[in-house]
């Protein structure tokens, strides 16, 4: 769950309440040893990473991207380029979500002809992945975008599958899942 969702539960007209973890999925070794595996995935189907662009999406996916493209620099010996997205403005369901001041977009190159990985936290109905679908052709046209989430909990509403998962987690619709570079931790949501 990113900062925009965690502040979701404190602000949001819909979702007021108060998560509770139930259990601790992944320790931060297990994210940081599938972040590693990711790596290796993304640099041996995409031959390197001299046309990878990694972009985080806004909140969740940030720390991710970086950890990411930080471990791709270690593993390779080169960098990729490094963004974030914030695509609150291309959702269907905008306005039952805050909108962060400081969840920005930087795309750090044009992104045209390149391949661009967007990595987020959590994948669930595939509405985040369909905005920064629409949200990156403002920004070029890539010539391939990949995906790569740490947590795959299922319910697609959408028909989005992720190129590279740190862990399918089957869950509940009414169960949350919390990804941090300091583990995973699935809960409940109570209403106040």
């Amino acid at each position: 769950m990113g900062e925009r969702e965690r502040r979701t539960i404190l602000l949001g007209s819909r979702r007021v309440g108060i998560f509770v973890p139930k259990a601790q999925v992944m320790s931060a070794a297990e994210v940081r040893r599938a972040l590693t595996r990711m790596t290796h995935e993304i640099a041996e189907r995409n031959q390197g990473g001299s046309e990878v662009v990694v972009v985080g999406l806004q909140t969740g996916g940030v720390p991710l991207a970086q950890k990411l493209a930080a471990t791709f620099e270690e593993i390779e010996g080169s960098s990729v380029f490094l963004g974030s997205l914030d695509v609150a403005l291309y959702r269907d369901d905008i306005g039952l979500r805050p909108v962060l001041p400081e969840a920005t977009t930087y795309i750090p190159c044009d992104i045209t002809g390149k391949v661009v990985v967007l990595v987020d936290d959590v994948i669930y109905t595939g509405r985040t992945v369909r905005a920064a679908l629409g949200a990156l052709g403002d920004f070029g046209r890539p010539k391939a975008v990949q995906l790569a989430v740490m947590v795959d909990r299922g319910h697609r509403e959408l028909p989005i599958r992720p190129d590279f998962v740190g862990k399918n987690l089957p869950t509940r619709r009414d169960e949350m899942v919390d990804v941090s570079l300091e583990g995973v931790v699935i809960g409940d949501l109570f209403e106040r």
